[in-house]
């Protein structure tokens, strides 16, 4: 478990394999609830490579001194960001 927002990652390992790789992160909030957005890749077994890049933002909170994950949203590809970009531009300009 992470004790500060900086320490928090997707990367996953299994049977020895970097099975989810962190590329990189983004944090928007930070506190007793946080927020952080990463970029990242899944490994393809079959193909013996990585898959293409994938986004998250996944929702922290902070009890008794470490960050425990509470929800999260996966952007499974980069058309379906795009479309999130475009919606959130609308919506702010």
């Amino acid at each position: 478990m992470a004790e500060t927002v900086d320490e928090l990652t997707i990367t996953y390992e299994e049977d020895g394999i970097e099975t989810v790789k962190e590329l990189d992160k983004e944090i928007l909030t930070k506190g007793a609830w946080s927020t952080v957005l990463f970029r990242y890749q899944d490994w393809n077994r079959s193909k013996e490579e990585y898959g293409p890049d994938k986004y998250s933002i996944r929702r922290y909170q902070k009890r008794n001194g470490q960050y425990q994950q509470k929800s999260k949203f996966n952007i499974s590809s980069k058309d379906q960001a795009e479309k999130i970009i475009a919606a959130l531009e609308k919506w702010i300009k």
